[in-house]
């Protein structure tokens, strides 16, 4: 399997709100970051995680494509 391309080496800080949708890139590829504009049907091997925001807050979602608790951010991008 391809490897993600690297967005950013830190998280992205977005507001979400509760009870919303939403579609974190994992490709690496979308000009969205953090989250899906199809950028993924270039490589054909990456979909997009859907995930629902619980509450209304800041979420820190990986911007490395390398963490293990995707969509959010786990720490992998400091030993990058």
């Amino acid at each position: 399997m391809a490897e993600a391309v690297i967005a950013q080496k830190e998280p992205y800080a977005v507001g979400l709100e509760a009870g919303e949708s939403y579609y974190w890139c994992t490709c690496g590829l979308s000009d969205k970051q953090p989250f899906c504009n199809g950028g993924h049907k270039e490589k054909g091997e990456f979909a997009p995680v859907e995930f629902l925001a619980e509450e209304t807050k800041t979420y820190y979602l990986c911007g490395c494509k390398r963490n293990d608790g995707q969509p959010f951010c786990d720490g992998s991008h400091k030993t990058l």
